[in-house]
């Protein structure tokens, strides 16, 4: 490679940056790549922590975020405007990761040009177009245009290769939010003021056995929202437990917990973690409930049990090793599962100890070693 390979990197939301640091910073340390950054800020502050953590300065922010606006909307926005940075970045590549709004637009912006778009954590399927809503459709319109296809795993490849995606582009890498994890958990050791803001929290629920909470999926608005609210207040009713919930901005779940939760002795509602301090929530849960697909990932890293707060999952692997289980949302389902975990030392340990399929934290220097081939053969 005789020049520098200009690599366009677009994120929008706190799991795309959580998922997407480790690879920008591969890639803006080999010298054989010159690495441009652009947010499209779909989430503002949940995106903005992870930026600081990870000292990556956007070379491009379009700040699209509006209060609850529709999906045709930002659609739209993201589009013309991730069209506009690439005319005036013209990179090689574009690299996009997993199923977002913003991932989608970067990818079709991309095609637009004729530019290759790269797909991390590509090949993830539920099967159902509306279950996870609009994700899944948006995964697979990344996956009709994908030049390469970074599947996390054996699993993720299949699917790709189902679909008649030739074998040749579909590599399995692991997932980078095992390489995020391992990072930011040396972080934490290497400066442990990092994550001590849950300090307090910590000493108010001494003794008692902590359930941490993520929830923001649009299919559990309203109804599946009332579900979630109610199963937390009762498992929070026992004497032994503890409830820590960073709650989304989204003002569809806001509302809910608000006003379903507040004041409870034993629920922690609390503003959304910067990723420190959410490693050190899943570190110090017993068992983490979330409607979140890097939880899913995430957690087993660290041996904790996740009930997925789904009827169906884009990451079955965690299903079939036993590091998660579906228990969608049932109020009644719910507090039986997590009930099970905190009552039955065997249940427990046998998701605890299962193995974490995800990856083993060197999936972002894979993904820069074969865009490096890649980029060598067309030369």
């Amino acid at each position: 490679m005789t020049t520098r390979a200009r690599i366009l990197v677009i994120f929008g939301t706190r799991p795309e940056a959580i998922k997407l640091f480790p690879v920008v910073h591969a890639l803006k340390a080999d010298p054989r790549f010159d690495c441009v950054v652009c947010v499209s800020a779909q989430h503002r502050q949940m995106l903005d922590q992870v930026l600081d953590i990870a000292g990556i300065v956007p070379d491009h922010d379009l700040d699209v975020m509006q209060p609850d606006q529709s999906l045709d909307l930002l659609t739209a926005n993201l589009l013309t405007g991730l069209g506009k940075v690439m005319d005036a970045v013209q990179p090689d590549r574009v690299i996009v990761q997993g199923d977002t709004a913003t991932a989608m637009t970067g990818a079709l912006a991309a095609y637009y040009r004729k530019i290759p778009v790269d797909h991390v954590e590509a090949g993830l399927r539920s099967w159902n177009i509306y279950h996870p809503w609009p994700e899944e459709v948006n995964r697979k319109i990344i996956g009709s245009m994908a030049s390469l296809h970074f599947a996390p795993t054996t699993t993720s490849e299949a699917a790709l290769l189902k679909e008649n995606v030739d074998a040749a582009r579909v590599h399995v890498t692991g997932n980078t939010v095992i390489d995020a994890l391992h990072w930011v958990t040396a972080e934490i050791e290497r400066k442990p003021e990092l994550a001590g803001g849950l300090a307090d929290l910590e000493q108010r629920f001494a003794g008692k056995r902590i359930i941490g909470v993520t929830s923001h999926r649009r299919e559990n608005f309203g109804d599946g929202m009332e579900q979630i609210a109610e199963a937390i207040r009762r498992i929070a009713a026992r004497p032994d437990t503890a409830v820590i919930f960073p709650v989304h901005l989204n003002p569809n779940v806001r509302k809910v917990m608000n006003e379903r939760l507040a004041g409870l002795d034993t629920v922690a509602l609390i503003e959304p973690l910067d990723y420190p301090h959410f490693a050190r929530l899943l570190s110090i849960s017993e068992i983490m409930l979330t409607d979140s697909g890097g939880v899913q990932e995430e957690a087993p890293a660290l041996g904790k049990p996740v009930l997925v707060m789904r009827e169906t999952t884009e990451r079955p692997e965690g299903v079939v090793a036993g590091t998660a289980k579906l228990v969608g949302t049932d109020a009644e389902r719910i507090v039986t599962e997590i009930s099970t975990l905190l009552d039955d030392t065997q249940s427990y340990e046998a998701m605890a100890r299962a193995h974490n399929p995800f990856g083993d934290g060197h999936a972002s220097q894979r993904i820069v070693e074969l865009l490096a081939h890649e980029i060598g053969q067309q030369a």
